[in-house]
């Protein structure tokens, strides 16, 4: 391992900008800063798009003047913004968490020679700025592009039907504003493991927690109660709102917020036992029982890594179980009496976001990839002491894949479980009020529909995430001979 100037030089003024940022060329950042410049240029483009959406809408001469589908479009653009930085604030934080685990070490030889705890926090936290403004930036080039190549289209198919339609969009400010800001904040709250390191951990190397310290946390995990059971009462409070008014959805929101939040943040808890009984499907041979035993032995990397693909997956199912119920509750009202192609805007609308909101997930799929890349790279001294002790490169790195699936797998469960439960929320906190056919009176209770393609789509990308996500960290694993990993710090 280099030494801690190396790799952490601080932004003096007086050292050549190429060694100020060297610290950028560190395995993990790069990909901070892709997933930086995805959020904003999703940002970007649910922006551009609900606006342009919304044009054509209005320039319908039939529904063109409906309050309703206002408020509906702009709740949803404004809500999936956050949604996309949300997520994007989850994976940062995990990622400068998992390379602050493997920087104990430096951290505590710069402790050693007098650094404080706090002036390393700050400049970590500094480098998450940095990486927040440089994804931002390139997310608003990038989905400026975009939206200016989809809006072209559009107006092809649909014969100019936006009239005025403009890409000078104030909205767009606010994601990219919202990523930095989201990405410093991340890098904050992932560094703040670095308060924690002592000099004496100068000895060791990458430090990760392990199940006992993890339950050991108790503030932790009372804090992570505490969003539970007010998101919790959030979701119920945007239900009961719901069946008065649209804005409903809009508690349910920050219901479903703090209480992803508070599961995220006691993960390594209740993520243990779901490991514990997928573990079983792989069945009891000495890779697959190592595989599991490293999924459990260090809770807290193994929830950083399965919940991203929890968010990923809880969107996407969150999102199509909405529509689905949506359609579904129009159809029941309706008794079948719809005209064929009533529902094609509806699914082209839903096609449209269903995209946008499938962003999130390769969001988070980038973080999944990152976080396995970086755990890999850090536990090269037990990689190769399991070479030295006898397993071959293939058992290595099968080890490793069905670690990685291993964790998907919980982690999907997971997700299809909260997306459809957040789902039918969704559909219930904005269509409790509305007026539906034959008699227009509101819709009262939304029965969830679950749309099984869609899930099974789900299911089947996830997978073919899992090995993609697994081919370099397979590849790393034996890449460094034993000798040569046992001896690196």
């Amino acid at each position: 391992m280099s030494a801690p100037a190396a790799t952490m030089p601080r932004l003096e003024p007086g050292r050549p900008r190429a060694a100020r940022l060297g610290w950028l060329r560190e395995r993990g950042m790069g990909a901070s800063i892709l997933v930086s410049a995805l959020a904003a240029a999703f940002g970007v483009i649910l922006v551009e798009v609900t606006a342009y959406i919304g044009a054509v809408l209005q320039s319908d001469p039939f529904i063109g003047d409906s309050e309703v589908l206002a408020i509906v479009v702009t709740i949803l653009s404004v809500l999936l913004v956050g949604v996309a930085m949300y997520v994007a604030a989850i994976v940062t934080a995990n990622t400068f968490s998992t390379i602050i685990a493997g920087r104990t070490r430096r951290i505590a030889l710069l402790r050693l020679i007098g650094a404080s705890a706090r002036s390393q926090r700050s400049e970590v936290t500094g480098q998450g700025f940095v990486v927040g403004l440089i994804g931002a930036g390139v997310g608003l080039v990038v989905g400026i592009g975009f939206s200016a190549l989809g809006v072209l289209v559009g107006d092809i198919l649909l014969d100019g039907a936006s009239g005025d339609f403009t890409l000078a969009q104030p909205g767009v400010l606010f994601p990219v504003v919202g990523v930095a800001l989201t990405t410093w904040l991340a890098a904050w709250i992932g560094s703040r493991r670095v308060l924690t390191v002592t000099p004496l951990q100068a000895l060791g190397g990458s430090v990760e927690r392990t199940h006992d310290e993890e339950a050991g946390r108790r503030g932790k995990h009372v804090g992570a109660l505490v969003l539970i059971v007010a998101g919790a009462g959030l979701l119920a409070g945007g239900v009961l709102l719901g069946l008065i008014t649209p804005l409903g959805v809009v508690v349910a929101f920050f219901g479903g917020l703090f209480s992803f939040t508070g599961l995220a943040t006691a993960s390594p808890l209740f993520m243990p036992p779901v490991l514990r009984l997928v573990g079983r499907l792989f069945g009891r041979g000495p890779t697959a029982r190592l595989a599991a035993e490293n999924a459990l032995r260090h809770p807290e990397r193994s929830s950083r890594m399965a919940i991203g693909v929890v968010m990923g997956v809880a969107l996407v199912t969150m999102f199509a179980v909405a529509l689905e119920s949506v359609k579904a509750l129009m159809m029941r009202q309706s008794e079948g009496e719809f005209v064929d192609g009533f529902f094609a805007p509806m699914d082209a609308f839903a096609s449209i976001m269903m995209v946008l909101v499938a962003v999130s997930a390769v969001i988070a799929a980038v973080g999944l990839v990152n976080l396995l890349t970086i755990g890999v790279v850090q536990r090269r001294r037990e990689l190769g002491l399991l070479r030295a002790i006898g397993l071959t490169s293939a058992q290595v790195r099968r080890m490793v894949l069905l670690e990685a699936v291993h964790i998907t797998v919980a982690a999907t469960l997971t997700g299809l479980v909260l997306g459809i439960a957040y789902g039918w929320i969704a559909a219930q906190s904005l269509l409790g009020s509305v007026p539906v056919l034959p008699d227009f009176k509101p819709a009262g209770l939304v029965y969830p529909a679950v749309p099984w393609i869609p899930v099974v789509i789900i299911v089947v990308a996830t997978g073919v995430l899992t090995v993609v996500a697994a081919v370099t960290p397979t590849r790393l694993a034996t890449r460094v001979a034993p000798v040569e990993a046992l001896a690196a710090d």
